[in-house]
């Protein structure tokens, strides 16, 4: 089963501050450096249970952008004990596939040095092959084949699922990749046994095969989608220097390249213990579970090679960069200035400045949308990274009106912040929904040990008690200066989206008898499903059979269309399995 991850809520619960009440956390360090974080709350007998690497990929290198989130997919594949019925077999079947890759890796740079010399022009043709490399390909697929046939599928899953867990997930970004789920208390050994054993005997089985799985998963969730490969391009114009400007689904040629041994060395560097937090939130007894981690992820052993920090920095910005770009989309911008990293002093006024701008009772949503009426939507917000960090403010043109006036309506609001003082009234009003809402989302277990994973995984778990204090001490002084400070234009680069009429006939048949709205909504609905599990696609084709009925006449070749795409993806996963 592939693995999805719920990036936005996970990013928007590492970005946003916490309450200002104290969490009493008891950390325990194992010799090998695994740090082990606990909260115990008691009532639910439930464990909310979870790991993080502090890895991403800022810490990639062109060549081998994406293996991050690919180990997202590999993780689940088994260890020596699980996902195999015989490992000996197993083990030697991916030897000779390493073998056989190594031999298809020259025809490829072959291939490619013909590409450059513009002497063949797709490097996917049939055609393009030497006879050499086709009987590679063929060989490379007999023992895919070979190897498939040992794997026991969603093994990793099933033992979990069978003791009463849940919500069994992962998840990578730019700064960390984390694992999750949630156990009964009285399975908490077997949580530290599984985990403990993927990261002792990984084994990267299916290797390839899931590689095109994940190049698949971008297509369908970049490339398909109607503004992803701008979004994308935007990012790689908005940063020069720093490895923030790679995606992290990774570029498409370094996918199609990665090797096992690759990913393998990645690993062995960024998955030691030494690089490694856990977190419990629930009701166990914590010297029991110190027990369970001396005994289980005690077994790792510390890799003496400290993962190197990231050593390029951002460059500075000297001039204004924009990007004009047609889309299937409605007429919008954004406009990003360069800030500061997470936990940077300025951060929290950046933080705060967000907050007073966005949402119903905000001041872009009052003055763009329900006074001035030059845009459906506004929002704006800081994007503190692990080693930099945006600032990004945009919105959605109201039909009649060009982005072009949703910008000058958005470097209104800006200059207003740079040239007036921020009411006291209205400064505290924020301040008192960052408690409120934080306070609501600390109740849950599952909530509690994301934030302390992630917070460990930047400045540290303490972080995550001290940040509240310094989001209460914001005043008006430090919003007006940090305004004045980045939003220059030679501090930015500006997004503008036009609507790009196409003729969808010839686009697709997929998409014949559709209005442009509707096309655009389909190529939504295929994005989303590349991130969802066999189960959901399930789930919303039965929802969807059970409500056509009542349908609007008008609205049933579009259902139909969702519907073919949910049964084709369904049973492509189904043949994967």
């Amino acid at each position: 089963m592939k693995r999805t991850f719920t990036a936005t809520i996970l990013l928007l619960l590492s970005c946003l501050p916490l309450t200002a009440q104290e969490v009493q956390v008891q950390e325990h360090v194992l010799s090998n450096g695994l740090k082990l974080l606990m909260f115990p709350r008691r009532g639910d007998p439930n464990v909310a249970a979870g790991w993080i690497a502090k890895v991403g990929s800022v810490n990639e290198r062109p060549g081998i952008t994406g293996v991050c989130h690919l180990f997202e997919h590999m993780m689940f594949k088994g260890t020596h004990v699980i996902g195999t019925k015989d490992i000996k077999k197993d083990l030697e079947f991916l030897a000779q596939i390493d073998a056989v890759k190594t031999e298809i890796r020259k025809e490829e740079q072959a291939q490619i040095q013909r590409l450059r010399l513009g002497e063949i022009s797709d490097l996917t043709d049939p055609k393009n092959r030497t006879a050499h490399h086709q009987k590679l390909l063929e060989e490379l697929d007999g023992l895919q084949k070979q190897e498939k046939d040992l794997v026991v599928k969603n093994e990793f899953d099933k033992i979990y699922t069978s003791a009463g867990a849940s919500g069994m997930n992962a998840g990578t970004s730019n700064d960390f990749t984390v694992y999750f789920i949630n156990v009964p208390a009285n399975k908490l050994e077997l949580w530290f046994w599984m985990e403990s054993d993927r990261l002792l005997n990984p084994v990267f089985r299916e290797f390839y095969s899931e590689r095109d799985v994940v190049r698949e998963e971008r297509r369908l969730s970049v490339e398909s989608t109607p503004t992803g490969k701008f979004e994308e391009e935007f990012d790689a114009t908005f940063w020069t220097a720093s490895p923030y400007h790679w995606p992290v689904v990774g570029w498409p040629s370094d996918l199609d390249a990665l090797t096992r041994e690759e990913a393998m060395a990645f690993f062995n560097i960024y998955y030691a213990p030494n690089n490694l937090t856990a977190c419990l939130v629930g009701d166990f007894d914590p010297a029991r579970a110190i027990e369970f981690a001396e005994r289980y992820f005690g077994r790792l052993k510390r890799n003496p090679q400290q993962p190197e920090p990231v050593r390029t920095r951002e460059i500075e910005q000297l001039a204004e960069k924009r990007m004009i770009a047609y889309a299937e989309t409605n007429p919008e911008v954004e406009i990003r200035y360069h800030t500061v990293a997470d936990g940077h002093v300025d951060d929290y006024a950046l933080t705060v400045m967000g907050a007073l701008l966005t949402g119903r009772t905000g001041r872009l949503y009052k003055s763009l949308v329900l006074d001035q009426k030059v845009a459906n939507s506004a929002a704006a917000g800081e994007n503190s990274l692990k080693y930099e960090g945006y600032f990004s403010a945009s919105g959605v043109a109201k039909p009649g009106n060009a982005p072009e006036q949703v910008e000058q309506a958005l470097y209104r609001e800006l200059e207003r912040l740079q040239k007036e003082k921020v009411p006291d009234h209205e400064l505290q009003k924020v301040k008192n929904q960052f408690n409120a809402g934080n306070f609501r989302r600390l109740q849950s277990n599952f909530g509690l040990m994301i934030q302390l994973l992630l917070a460990d995984a930047g400045r540290g778990w303490p972080s995550f008690n001290e940040d509240p204090g310094k989001i209460q001490a914001v005043t008006a002084d430090d919003i007006q200066r940090v305004a004045n400070k980045y939003f220059k234009p030679e501090n930015g680069a500006v997004a503008i989206y036009y609507t790009k009429k196409t003729d969808t006939k010839e686009a697709s048949p997929l998409f014949t008898g559709l209005t442009d709205e509707e096309a655009t909504q389909v190529r939504q609905f295929q994005a989303m499903l590349g991130k969802m599990s066999p189960d959901q696609m399930k789930t919303i084709l039965q929802q969807i059979e059970q409500q056509e009925g009542a349908a609007p006449p008008d609205k049933r070749k579009m259902i139909d269309v969702m519907k073919r795409l949910l049964q084709e993806r369904m049973a492509k996963q189904g043949g994967d399995r």
